[in-house]
């Protein structure tokens, strides 16, 4: 029997990979920074982060975490729904952002009652894939264990199903496989043609 595997280990892996300094990246769900954080290193010098969360308290959380002067150099925070990347982000990049991350479910530590929404994530994540550029990235990790959590993982799986495949190749992975609450994540990365 496989042991659990971090998801976190991994995606940080596989957006490392492609992640070069002087990139574009955006951080979906902010959360408590360490996804943040670890995007900016990557990026830093010349590249930027773009980070989003609804909760005034996870922005404080990354911006704290952000020490560095050349890391802060590179990072644009929004207090706004992941919903609104389309929106948000300058036109002059769209196309040409190289790694997206989410990370699904409540702020660790913060208020239960605050999570994502399949809703909102599901838009989130299209307009992720239409920022994409060519050989990027899209990592989504999903947590099926708490009330909601299901019925979002489902729709994300789902999603990704419906993608062209012709134009992004998906990957799921299980934490720990054939646990039904175990969490999952989604890698989803555009050709590169």
């Amino acid at each position: 029997m496989r042991e659990r595997i971090s998801l976190v280990d991994k995606a940080h892996e596989l957006i490392g990979a492609r992640l070069r300094p002087g990139a574009l990246a955006i951080d979906a769900t902010v959360g408590n920074g360490h996804d943040t954080l670890f995007l900016l290193r990557q990026v830093a010098p010349g590249g930027r982060v773009y980070g989003f969360d609804i909760q005034r308290s996870a922005l404080e959380s990354a911006e704290a975490k952000v020490k560095e002067p050349a890391l802060r150099a590179c990072l644009t925070l929004f207090h706004d729904s992941h919903a609104g990347l389309l929106e948000r982000i300058p036109k002059t990049d769209h196309g040409a952002i190289a790694a997206v991350m989410f990370n699904l479910g409540y702020l660790p530590g913060g208020d239960k009652a605050v999570m994502t929404q399949a809703d909102s994530t599901l838009a989130a994540l299209t307009a992720a894939s239409r920022l994409l550029s060519p050989g990027g990235i899209l990592t989504i990790e999903a947590y099926p264990g708490h009330p909601g959590g299901a019925q979002e993982t489902d729709q994300v799986g789902r999603w990704c199903e419906a993608l062209n495949p012709e134009r992004f190749k998906v990957e799921g992975i299980d934490a720990k496989p054939n646990a039904a609450a175990a969490p999952r994540l989604f890698a989803v990365t555009r050709s590169s043609a």
